[in-house]
C-alpha cells in the first residue's frame, strides 16, 4: 500500500501527540516534515514538546520551527487545559535534538516544489503556518492533495458559545485557508466530543507493554482532568480532537461527514472565530468542505491502540 505523503502541522499539546503517534504508528504515512504553531502553548513551547516526541518516536522526521503568534492578533494559550509546558503529565528528557534551520513555511514551500507527488496538509491548530503559506507561495496551492484539519464546529464552540479554539485564536487565518480552494476536511467539536477517551481506554494504552503505551497514558491522565470537571456532558470521557485529522486520511469509513459550503466569522460581537457550517445549504453555495460530524468512537480508539503497538 502506499503511503500518504504528509506534512503535520501541529501545536503539541497532548492530543497532538497521540495524532503524531498514530501517524507515525500506522506506518500509513510519508511524513515529509512537522511544522509547529503557537496555539496550546507558546511557539517555544510547543516546539520543545515536537522535539520530545521525535526523541520518543525515535524516527528522523525533520522538524521546522512556525510562525510566533497569529496574523493580526495576539496569542491565546490553553495552558489551563495542557499545563504549564504544553503536555504536562509524563516525566520525557529534555530534547538532545534540534530543529532545522530553515523556517516552516519555506520548509513547506521546498517540499512541494520538489515533491512529484501532490501532499495532504494536516494542521491540528491554529492555522496562521498555513495561511502564511498560501499567501507567500500561492503558485504552491496546486500541489497540495487536501487540508485534513482539526478546528471549528458546525453546532458548538468551546471557546464562546459558537468558536472553537483553533479557529478562534487566528480566525484571519482560518478565513484565508477556507476561501484557498483547497480541498478541506474539516474535523471539528462536533466530531471531537464524540472521539472519547476514557478510563478503560487510558488503562488499556498503559498495558501495551512499551514506553509509547505508558507516555500515551500519563498524557491521558493530566488531560482528563480538564475534561471530567468542565464538560460533565461528555460523562467522563476526553475529548481526542487531534487524531481525527489523521484518522480519517487512514480510513474514513469510521466518520460521517458531509459536504458544505464554510465560512469564518471574523467581526461578529459574539460570534468572531466560528465556522458558519452551511449544514442545510441554505447559501446554495459550491460545497467547500468536507464537514465531519460523527465517528465510531470503539473503531478509533483501536486503531490508535494498534498504532500504539509498533511504537517504542
Amino acid at each position: 500500500m502506499n503511503k500518504i505523503p504528509v506534512i503535520i502541522d501541529c501545536d503539541p499539546g497532548h492530543d497532538d501527540a497521540v495524532m503524531l503517534m498514530l501517524a507515525v504508528g500506522s506506518g500509513r504515512f510519508d511524513i515529509k516534515a512537522i511544522t509547529t504553531s503557537a496555539g496550546n502553548q507558546t511557539q517555544a513551547k510547543t516546539l520543545k514538546n515536537a522535539l520530545k516526541l521525535k526523541t520518543l518516536l525515535n524516527v528522523d522526521i525533520p522538524i521546522y520551527k512556525g510562525c510566533d503568534k497569529p496574523l493580526f492578533r495576539d496569542l491565546i494559550i490553553a495552558d489551563y487545559v495542557h499545563g504549564e509546558m504544553g503536555m504536562d503529565g509524563p516525566i520525557l528528557p529534555e530534547p538532545e535534538i534540534k530543529p532545522e534551520s530553515t523556517s516552516a513555511i519555506e520548509a513547506m514551500a521546498q517540499i512541494l516544489t520538489e515533491s512529484e507527488e501532490n501532499i495532504t496538509l494536516v494542521p491540528t491548530g491554529p492555522l496562521t503556518n498555513i495561511a502564511t503559506f498560501l499567501l507567500a507561495f500561492p503558485h504552491l496551492k496546486s500541489k497540495i492533495e487536501r487540508i485534513s484539519l482539526m478546528g471549528g464546529g458546525g453546532f458548538r464552540g468551546n471557546m464562546t458559545p459558537t468558536a472553537e479554539f483553533n479557529i478562534y485564536v487566528d480566525p484571519e487565518a482560518a478565513s484565508i485557508v477556507f476561501h484557498s480552494g483547497v480541498p478541506i476536511t474539516m474535523c471539528g467539536l462536533d466530531v471531537t466530543h464524540k472521539a472519547l477517551v476514557f478510563q478503560d481506554d487510558i488503562e488499556r494504552f498503559r498495558s501495551a507493554g512499551n514506553r509509547t503505551g505508558v507516555v500515551i497514558a500519563e498524557l491521558m491522565d493530566f488531560f482528563s482532568i480538564f475534561y471530567r470537571r468542565e464538560r460533565p456532558e461528555l460523562e467522563g470521557g476526553a475529548a481526542l480532537h487531534d487524531p481525527c485529522a489523521i484518522a480519517w486520511l487512514i480510513d474514513p469509513s469510521m466518520f460521517q461527514s458531509k459536504a458544505c459550503h464554510v465560512d469564518v466569522e471574523l467581526t461578529g460581537k459574539l460570534t468572531t472565530g466560528t465556522t458558519v457550517v452551511d449544514f442545510f445549504d441554505v447559501w446554495k453555495k459550491t460545497p467547500n468542505t468536507e464537514f465531519v460530524y460523527d465517528v465510531d468512537r470503539q473503531m478509533y480508539i483501536d486503531l490508535i491502540y494498534n498504532a500504539i503497538l509498533s511504537l517504542p
